[in-house]
């Protein structure tokens, strides 16, 4: 589409945007994007990023470490995993909040939606490299499969729950 990737540490992102070297950035959200300094960095904040809702968080254990623990000790590591990721996206969800309207009302940043067609032709590339990957091996073409299979149910569900309840809660 046009854009070049550079892939950087982020620790590296302000003094890069700063400097010309990249013209912007997509990072994490308002609450890290504000403590990182990009709101002084760049003019623009444009939405939705590319990882939302959520991104999401894993724990990953060597296989034969895990199976060298007894049953109640798993169980116990997957409550702990699932609570941090409660804990963690409820702390996301509320400090962007606040980051979000920090953003707004404190700085001169414009806060603009991506265009629908720039949206439609990110879907569209996405859904050829998604599927280009998913025709490979068979592992691949497995993963694919099931990912379309969810993809299609939570897209029917999400359409009737969230998306509904989030566009009932903007009616005047």
């Amino acid at each position: 589409m046009g854009a070049v990737v550079v892939v950087l540490p982020g620790g590296e992102i302000m003094q890069t945007l700063k400097s010309g070297a990249i013209d912007g950035s997509e990072w994490v959200g308002p609450w890290l994007d504000m403590a990182l300094g990009l709101h002084t960095a760049a003019a623009y904040y444009y939405y939705p990023g590319f990882h939302e809702p959520s991104a999401g968080s894993a724990v990953g254990i060597n296989k034969g470490v895990w199976e060298s623990f007894d049953a109640s000790d798993r169980r116990l590591i997957e409550a702990v995993a699932a609570s941090e990721y409660a804990r963690s996206l409820a702390e996301f969800n509320t400090n962007n909040a606040f980051s979000l309207h920090r953003l707004r009302e404190e700085t001169t940043v414009k806060i603009l939606k991506f265009d629908d067609r720039i949206l439609k032709a990110f879907r569209d590339i996405s859904k050829d490299v998604v599927a280009e990957i998913g025709s490979g091996d068979d592992l691949s073409k497995k993963i694919y499969r099931s990912y379309q299979q969810f993809h299609a149910s939570i897209t029917n569900w999400s359409d009737i729950a969230e998306h509904a309840v989030l566009n009932s809660r903007g009616l005047a």
